[in-house]
């Protein structure tokens, strides 16, 4: 019978219970499946394992320092253990998958990470989570999500795209994901001179189930004799005789015809090659066939002028921002026509909206040249 005391195993559970992001514990009960093995969580991590090289290059990028993405560990837990582990407040910035795997996708942050994260892309210290902050951590979301998706498109062999981003900071109990059971990915990064951070990503099991289900073989199975392995460089034949295949040499006759030496065989016939006239005029044929074509829709777009902008520039723009362009005052607007430019214009008032008089028609030889 018990005396009321508790054991050495029951303090350290009571210990390894405490707060934070700790997604590396073990679960404190067997995990249901949520249509997914333990062997089906491991393939799908190890799916975006493989990313964390380019995705590293790409916070380095954004936020002018060295970064260093850790291989992630994967995990199978509910949506109510998910809540149990986090923080009070955490960074979240949803950005949810569509196309062959469509499903619920996230990523959270510490409200520490992220202000560190923010900060570094914004150009600023001591930066508060704004809407300008969470608007530039949107910004890293939607670039690291887009490598997972063309990782996924590459290996399902269809298209996989992602939503328009949204970050917010949420209380715990808030986060929108409402699948039951999710895949976490823990993340370590390393940023230079910056103190050890991680990047949860949070994906729906359905997502990942779907995902294993249509996953190809990396590798492809025993091949019949004789058959090339697929991406393989091809391999010459040898060369007969005790002449053994070097590189830089080749054995008599290497390049002859079959049936004899080259002095035997008799001369080939070589003739010009005719090519047909490039004149632009157009046969009748030609003219019905594009007559087939005159009812297609094309996007036609009038371009008042362009403009480059430092990121922290376009994350600081606000109501009243005034932009200055390229154009010059009073100078051509440029058409385009599925954005290749084809003609300049004069901007008029065509009742209470605007619209583009025609004053130049771009030839073919500059359309050619701005290609």
């Amino acid at each position: 019978m018990s005396d009321g005391s508790l054991s050495q195993d029951e303090i350290d559970a009571l210990l390894q219970g405490g707060g934070g992001m700790d997604f590396g514990a073990p679960p404190s009960a067997p995990q249901a499946s949520g249509g997914l093995s333990p062997a089906e969580v491991q393939t799908f991590g190890g799916l975006l394992a493989g990313l964390t090289e380019s995705q590293g290059s790409n916070l380095s990028g954004m936020l002018g320092k060295g970064v260093r993405v850790e291989t992630p560990s994967a995990e199978l837990i509910s949506r109510a253990d998910l809540i149990g582990r986090l923080p009070a407040q955490v960074v979240e910035m949803r950005i949810d998958f569509s196309g062959l795997t469509a499903g619920e996708h996230a990523y959270l942050l510490s409200p520490e990470t992220a202000t560190m994260i923010a900060g570094l892309m914004m150009g600023q210290d001591d930066v508060e989570l704004s809407d300008a902050a969470l608007s530039a951590l949107e910004e890293a979301g939607n670039t690291m999500a887009g490598s997972a998706v063309t990782e996924l498109s590459d290996r399902l062999g269809g298209s996989v795209s992602t939503s328009v981003g949204e970050s917010r900071l949420v209380g715990r109990e808030e986060v929108s994901l409402s699948e039951d059971y999710l895949v976490a990915m823990t993340y370590p990064v390393s940023v230079e001179g910056e103190a050890p951070a991680e990047i949860i990503e949070l994906f729906g099991a359905p997502l990942a189930a779907r995902t294993v289900s249509l996953l190809k073989p990396s590798a492809p199975g025993p091949s019949a004799p004789g058959a090339r392995t697929a991406g393989a460089p091809r391999r010459s034949a040898p060369a007969s005789g005790s002449y053994a295949a070097q590189p830089g040499f080749a054995p008599p006759g290497y390049g002859a015809p079959r049936g004899g030496s080259p002095i035997m065989q008799q001369q080939a016939s070589v003739q010009p090659v005719q090519f047909p006239s490039l004149s632009g005029v157009a046969t009748p044929g030609d003219q019905g066939n594009i007559g087939l074509l005159m009812d297609v829709y094309m996007e036609m777009t009038v371009e008042l002028g362009r403009t480059k902008k430092l990121i922290r520039d376009i994350l600081g723009m606000g109501e009243g921002t005034i932009i200055e362009l390229d154009k010059l005052a009073g100078e051509p607007v440029d058409i385009l026509v599925n954005h290749k430019l084809i003609a300049k214009g004069e901007v008029v008032v065509i009742d209470e909206n605007f619209g583009v008089r025609v004053t130049e028609i771009v030839s073919p030889m500059d359309r050619v040249s701005d290609m």
